[in-house]
């Protein structure tokens, strides 16, 4: 498969926490984040992400997912468009096929359908939105759902649908998707259940941010879970979301990571301070071990050796978010390598 990039869009500003997606982004700005998507389709990016969550990050303040995608897909004109572990239980299964459906009619068929079954107890709550503690009943669900809307965009035929969770009757999906037969169906992370629904029904798999020894364990999962089913492995696209800081020399690196300790870290990490104080010349091992950080030589070192492993498709975290340098610099010094 070719080696693919895609730029994960700051709909949501964690300001100060380096290790988790957005650590230098103040406050969010709607129109900012949506000029950054807008670039990285210019730059050449394979693919466009948004999280789905309704509540997260400084003042809870994050844009929703399928509203703000369906703006992506009229503001951009090749990157694919997804959704990073769409919630099944946020909308009801059969609407949501309906909407990516439209999506990737509208988008001229750049869907990836990145599906998931939920995992924040909190913002389900609030929202009033169903939620059961059992990781394995909303996995259920989410199979169940993920029938029903692979019945809605290829059946010839109306629905009709009799699950324990879900019913459908007579129900029509016109226009069906661009893509055929379907989009492609991606699932994620490790649950034994997921890689089993992973094994039998996606195009795509995805692994959060995790050590070399934690990735080949995870693949070694999911190779056992296709064996299981009788999958070829291979057939699967695999992804690597992280983040990345990248600057073409070391002074720009620890020039960023300054300027997001002054934002207020939640989490102190004298190894991080100490980098960036140049008081040592080596990346600390917690933002290595599982984050792209350097220059563009190192950081086509560290992408080769996940590539090495199958890895194919990246979904990458600019930490230095609003900031456009880091897409910019990653688009005409890293990208070239690998087209």
């Amino acid at each position: 498969m070719p080696i693919q990039f895609g730029y994960c869009v700051p709909i949501f500003a964690v300001p100060g926490n380096y290790f988790f997606r957005t650590p230098n982004y103040p406050q969010l700005n709607t129109a900012a984040t949506m000029d950054l998507a807008r670039q990285a389709d210019e730059l050449g990016y394979d693919s466009l992400w948004v999280a789905d969550h309704l509540m997260l990050g400084k003042d809870e303040a994050i844009l929703e997912g399928w509203t703000t995608l369906s703006a992506l897909a009229g503001a951009t004109a090749r990157s694919r468009l997804g959704i990073i572990h769409y919630s099944n239980i946020m909308r009801h299964p059969a609407m949501t096929a309906k909407m990516a459906a439209t999506m990737d009619q509208i988008s001229g068929g750049r869907l990836i359908h990145f599906f998931d079954c939920g995992n924040n107890r909190r913002e389900h709550v609030a929202y009033g939105l169903p939620w059961s503690e059992e990781a394995q009943e909303r996995i259920e669900r989410m199979a169940e759902a993920l029938e029903l809307t692979l019945s809605l965009w290829t059946s010839a035929e109306p629905v009709t649908y009799e699950g324990r969770f879900y019913r459908l009757e007579q129900a029509v999906c016109q226009p069906r998707p661009a893509q055929k037969p379907h989009p492609p169906v991606w699932l994620g992370e490790v649950h034994p259940a997921m890689l089993e629904l992973c094994a039998l029904r996606a195009q795509g798999w995805n692994t959060t941010p995790v050590s070399l020894p934690e990735l080949d364990r995870r693949l070694q999962a999911l190779s056992d879970a296709c064996q299981q089913a009788g999958r070829n492995f291979a057939e699967i696209e695999k992804s690597f979301e992280t983040q990345i800081l990248i600057a073409p020399d070391r002074a720009g690196l620890r020039q960023l990571l300054r300027q997001i300790a002054a934002l207020g870290s939640p989490r102190l990490d004298e190894a991080i301070r100490a980098f960036a104080r140049n008081d040592t010349d080596e990346v600390p091992a917690s933002l290595s071990a599982s984050f792209l950080v350097g220059t563009p030589d190192e950081i086509e070192q560290q992408l080769r050796v996940y590539i090495d492993k199958g890895m194919t498709h990246f979904m990458l975290w600019f930490m230095d978010a609003p900031s456009p340098e880091g897409l910019r610099l990653f688009a005409r010094e890293v990208m070239p390598r690998f087209r």
